[in-house]
């Protein structure tokens, strides 16, 4: 079996000097291609290096994540329109969003951060619609304003992918009569998920994919050590249990899928 990790965070393997290693054990668990997600101007670099050293291997994407937003941002995203030039183009912008869960807890200060991110995630959409690429979402706490910016925004919806969906399944089917979809990570695995998995069967195989978002959110059996890579098999059986599948079968239609949306 093959899979492909479709948002993960190679940033830290580097910076411990640990990407080989990462990259190997990935590779003995069938995991081949990874999608590492920019977050802010310090990674877009870093990541299109890494593409360049490992094409075939390693893509990668840039924008600016909500909670990396300050009154800054402007400057950032002017940045990125620089990226999407051959021959070490990324695959999509992303991640963007928004997130209020991280707020400030003063309510005038909330609502300003509130402001700053929902204009962040205004320009960045009308870019990625202006450059035709797909878009990776950040969606916490704020599902129905960040699906409202995205009606907004013109974008096709087929071209939009909810990241380490962790709603439930009411949002999944809005979600799905616009034709955008959600990827699923380790939180499939927890006891206390039930909700996700739900959302998992509504949407189906048909259009899922497969992350870690490492290395964050460990999947069960792995919980209490480091998130990465190799455990994208761990989710992908889960997953295809969840669903009445093979796990061969889920394998294969997870890096078909991720293949056509990213367009690998």
């Amino acid at each position: 079996m093959e899979w492909i990790d479709s948002h993960c965070h190679l940033e830290v393997f580097h910076k411990q000097g640990q990407l080989k290693e990462a990259l190997e054990r990935a590779a003995a668990a069938g995991v081949h291609r990874f999608v590492t997600v920019g977050t802010g101007p310090k990674d877009w670099v870093l990541y299109r290096e890494m593409h360049a050293a490992h094409s075939g291997t390693i893509d990668y994407t840039v924008g600016l994540h909500p909670c990396s937003v300050d009154e800054d941002w402007s400057a950032a995203v002017s940045q990125i329109s620089t990226f999407f030039m051959p021959p070490s183009a990324p695959v999509a912008l992303g991640e963007i969003g928004l997130d209020f869960f991280h707020l400030p807890k003063d309510p005038v200060a909330a609502g300003e951060q509130i402001l700053l991110q929902e204009a962040a995630f205004r320009q960045q959409l009308l870019l990625a619609h202006e450059i035709g690429c797909p878009v990776v979402i950040h969606s916490r706490k704020a599902f129905k304003e960040t699906v409202e910016l995205i009606d907004e925004s013109g974008m096709d919806w087929t071209r939009v992918v909810f990241h380490c969906f962790s709603y439930g399944a009411e949002e999944m089917a809005l979600l799905r009569e616009r034709g955008g979809r959600g990827s699923f990570t380790g939180i499939v695995t927890y006891k206390n998920a039930p909700d996700v998995r739900e959302a998992l069967r509504l949407q189906g195989a048909e259009t899922l994919m497969l992350e870690t978002d490492c290395p964050y959110l460990t999947p069960e059996p792995h919980r209490g050590k480091p998130n990465e890579p190799a455990y994208v098999a761990d989710i992908g059986r889960r997953c295809a249990e969840a669903l009445a599948l093979a796990p061969e079968v889920l394998a294969e239609r997870t890096v078909a899928n991720t293949k056509a949306f990213f367009n690998l």
